[in-house]
């Protein structure tokens, strides 16, 4: 029978939190960083049960039983290693493979792809500070970045030339080009990164797996990366973790930006929580480790169309994750600006306000469905719907789950249950609406709700109810709108005669009247009337 080694193994560990997994056969109460409960593998009526999600093990205090996710579903189902490894590769959603144990070629491969990386470090960083990286050295100087912390993220410059190339000229090609660093041409290797601001990337043990470059002369991308190789994979990797994991505990959260200079700026102006995702977008993987550390999540996006299709995603991929002790939030930063910019201009204390005002995750969701349908129309309300149920039907806590749906079924009851539209204007008072003009609204409303939209502070003046069925009509979208239009101007002259009337009233009866305001009317009213002549050329 073949073995699994670590590679998936840690993934399971990966995706799989310690927490849901003993949760699912034994109650467990978090008290400070960990969790308790009674250990299921003797009796006891005091919990001493311990399981650290930060650290992916159990303890009992009490028999002194002590494992992982994988040792708890051996001991707990009384079954082998390959059972155990099935069972919890189905929860994870991942396909079981055949894996045999790494070879010692394959281990000293490895341990020569670190090797290279940290040379490769020690280079890009002598180079920032030498007459070649002068250019590079100021830019990253003037973005804010003191020496200190240049030091601390080992950060460089790659020239232009082939210095790492021409550094491992004597190392085996095949492991220089497998760490990314450089590329094969038809004159030997060439480096992959040059002229470019350097960022390490690290795995949360320390050790750099990969790099990230950023252009220095305003060429796109801005940022390129290496591509994904046996140690660097950008699904699995956040930048950042490794310095941010013990900052994340302390301050029971996470927030998550989108680029490597703003995660480097939040950590080092009072957010040292602060991680980013790598060359892609958020993904799943990336979800499951923050979980691991801690399930409260602040996302901070730009506040543009960009950053709120990033928002709405990231809401859509956390959703499995939450647990009843979660907290997920959305900060927006406005104006153009990101982090980095903020703290710059307007300092820490903007950026704090900013990121103590984010949105709980329940009502960033309510609003993103209230602001992208139109909820005033019963097609709007059924999209809205599905909407929000693909979204609360991601959360694999049923109780949660149940939570979820009863708060919205709440609000969807008294926000969306009559189709109406809350106007500043005062209510104007027409005659009754016939049954034809109703019915001819009504499919109007159905048919095109965006006219419904664009005119629903008419259409709520009429006092009408337009949810119910109407009969067909042959009506395209312009001939719609003109229908709606003539019957605003034809309200608004009825409106003007009361008026008017009611102004000469008073003139006759000597009351306080006014007949420059009868004047004025009566122009109002033939501006009505030409535009009911010129209908045709209103769409």
């Amino acid at each position: 029978m073949a073995s699994y080694d670590r590679n998936f193994t840690d993934e399971l560990r990966t995706r799989l939190s310690i927490v849901d997994v003993v949760s699912r056969r034994v109650p467990l109460v978090k008290k400070g960083q960990n969790y308790w409960g009674c250990c299921p593998f003797h009796n006891e009526k005091t919990p001493s049960f311990s399981v650290s999600e930060e650290k992916g093990f159990y303890h009992c205090f009490g028999c002194g039983e002590h494992g992982d996710i994988i040792s708890f579903t051996m001991k707990i189902n009384n079954i082998d290693f390959r059972a155990a490894i099935t069972e919890l590769a189905a929860q994870a959603g991942l396909k079981l493979p055949e894996y045999k144990p790494k070879s010692d070629e394959q281990i000293a491969r490895e341990e020569s792809y670190f090797d290279i990386m940290d040379t490769a470090c020690k280079i890009y960083t002598e180079k920032l500070f030498s007459p070649d990286g002068a250019h590079a050295l100021e830019y990253i100087r003037r973005r804010g970045f003191s020496d200190e912390m240049i030091k601390k993220y080992r950060i460089g410059y790659a020239p232009k030339n082939n210095i790492i190339s021409n550094k491992f000229v004597n190392t085996r090609m095949e492991n220089v080009i497998n760490t990314g660093l450089c590329r094969r041409g038809d004159y030997g290797l060439y480096d992959f990164f040059r002229d470019k601001l350097m960022f390490p990337i690290f795995s949360p043990r320390g050790q750099i797996v990969a790099f990230s470059g950023r252009s220095l002369d305003g060429s796109e991308p801005k940022y390129i990366n290496t591509s994904d190789t046996e140690l660097f994979h950008k699904r699995h990797t956040i930048f950042g973790l490794n310095f941010a994991r013990d900052a994340i505990h302390r301050a029971n959260r996470s927030i998550v930006v989108e680029g490597q200079i703003d995660a480097i700026q939040m950590q080092n102006n009072g957010f040292p929580e602060t991680i980013a995702p790598l060359g892609t977008a958020l993904t799943e993987e990336h979800i499951a480790i923050l979980c691991k550390s801690n399930r409260n999540i602040v996302f901070c996006f730009d506040g543009d169309n960009a950053g709120q299709k990033a928002a709405v995603r990231a809401c859509g991929i956390v959703m499995p994750f939450l647990r009843d002790n979660s907290d997920v939030k959305f900060a927006f930063v406005t104006g153009g600006k990101d982090p980095d910019e903020v703290l710059k201009t307007s300092g820490v204390d903007a950026m704090r306000k900013i990121i103590d005002s984010a949105t709980p995750l329940v009502d960033f969701l309510w609003n993103t469905v209230n602001k992208n349908y139109l909820i005033n129309t019963p097609n709007g309300r059924t999209q809205a719907e599905k909407f929000l149920t693909s979204q609360i039907s991601k959360i694999t806590d049923i109780k949660l789950r149940a939570e979820y749906e009863n708060e919205y079924n709440s609000r969807k009851f008294n926000a969306w249950h009559k189709w109406k539209k809350k106007s500043d204007a005062p209510v104007i008072d027409v005659p009754d609406i016939d049954s034809l003009t109703r019915n001819t609204l009504t499919y109007i409303a159905i048919k095109y709700p965006e006219l419904a939209e664009r005119h629903a502070e008419f259409l709520a003046s009429l006092n009408i109810s337009l949810d119910d069925s109407a009969p067909e009509q042959n009506l395209d979208f312009t001939s719609a709108e003109k229908y709606i239009v003539s019957l605003k101007l034809n309200n608004r002259i009825k409106k003007l005669i009361q008026e008017k009337k009611s102004a000469m009233a008073d003139i006759v009866s000597g009351a306080a009247g006014d007949m420059e305001r009868v004047n004025q009317i009566d122009a109002e009213i033939a501006k009505c009337r030409e535009k009911l002549e010129t209908i045709t050329d209103i769409v």
